[in-house]
């Protein structure tokens, strides 16, 4: 049995196809694709295609596969323009279509190629991760990376669909589930109190059997915010307030060397210095914080820096952030748990006081 929730952008519009096993189904697409003359390829990554060989073998059976290297180190150019060169040998036309099979790597990475091969052909997103599944694949923003910072590079283009299977789950490691629950713990925490509370009442994990209605609330709430501000140009609040952490988040990742965390471990920390800001505005109090800081912790990630990092370069990540608007930072705060808003003005102290709290130096 599938459940479909569909992403309203006019035409754009696109179904989100939730099952424990929604494979069957991309299968019957792809030979529709195929029937018609469409010719299909694949990007993924060495860790998946290890790990589910028979979605290769029969789901994707004949289609041309690009293998890249796992980690956010291949969201990069050099992997970018492999892409764009593959899609060019394998000959594929603008009736083309692109199938992203991995997590978020993977998806930004090939919606970004996508959009930019032939001026833009059609993708489909297949994501394996909880983090993807609950976030990236939805909503159509794709982008690499800098050295200068993380997705600097990118462009707003929607998949053609999304098959969500919780099957794939269960190969995933333990570090990469709880990764993912960054960005469901986030859900809760910017528009879903009730969210919150349930992660508070019970640590889930891959076995819960809540998870397949978690995954479609989470895919639910972005929906309904990306169906408001699809590119992000509200002037407060919208699409913006999904970025919740990930000011913060990027920063880590920037500064520590892409890899050295898990883009879920660097919103996790993230999330908890937006709570000590949002603390130190006056909006929520140190009880709160405390509450964020349990339920990161108790779904196995980090509240702080595993290992002290310097601010000075932290403060000029966060300076090159794109939600930066005439040079002054802008954050998404906590009015309280389960309300957030974007707010701009923050006073420089007050940032390196929240990013202190979590272990900068």
């Amino acid at each position: 049995m599938s459940d479909t929730l569909r992403v309203n952008l006019g035409e754009r519009s696109y179904n989100i196809l939730f099952g424990a096993n929604t494979l069957g189904l991309l299968q019957a697409q792809v030979a529709e694709l195929l029937a018609a003359g469409r010719k299909v390829a694949v990007l993924t990554d060495e860790n998946l295609k290890a790990s589910q060989p028979a979605l290769f073998e029969r789901v994707l059976a004949g289609c041309p596969t690009l293998v890249v290297p796992a980690g956010e180190e291949s969201k990069s150019l050099t992997n970018f323009g492999r892409a764009l060169d593959f899609m060019a040998e394998h000959s594929l036309d603008r009736s083309s279509v692109l199938v992203a099979v991995g997590g978020g790597v993977i998806g930004d990475l090939g919606g970004y190629a996508a959009a930019s091969f032939l001026r833009g052909i059609d993708f489909i997103q297949v994501p394996t991760t909880l983090l993807a599944m609950v976030d990236s694949s939805v909503g159509g923003k794709t982008g690499i990376n800098l050295k200068a910072g993380k997705n600097l590079v990118g462009a707003f283009h929607q998949p053609r669909a999304v098959y969500i299977s919780t099957d794939l789950l269960r190969t995933l490691p333990a570090r990469e589930f709880a990764a993912g629950m960054a960005e469901v713990i986030k859900y809760g925490l910017l528009g879903d109190a009730s969210l919150f509370c349930a992660l508070e009442r019970q640590h889930l994990t891959v076995a819960s059997p809540e998870l397949a209605s978690v995954i479609h609330r989470c895919c639910a709430i972005k929906a309904s915010i990306v169906e408001a501000d699809e590119r992000e140009t509200a002037k407060e609040g919208g699409r913006a307030l999904l970025n919740l952490g990930h000011t913060f988040g990027h920063a880590v990742e920037q500064v520590a060397g892409y890899g050295t965390y898990l883009h879920g471990e660097a919103v996790a920390i993230g999330l908890c210095a937006a709570a000590r800001l949002s603390c130190q505005l006056g909006y929520i109090g140190s009880d709160e914080v405390a509450r964020v800081d349990r339920v990161v912790l108790a779904h196995e990630l980090p509240a702080v820096l595993r290992a002290p990092l310097d601010y000075a370069p932290l403060h000029a990540a966060m300076a090159r952030d794109k939600k930066v608007r005439a040079g002054a930072l802008r954050f998404v705060v906590l009015k309280s748990l389960g309300v957030a808003a974007t707010q701009g003005g923050i006073d420089p102290a007050q940032a390196e006081t929240a990013f202190r709290a979590v272990g900068a130096v």
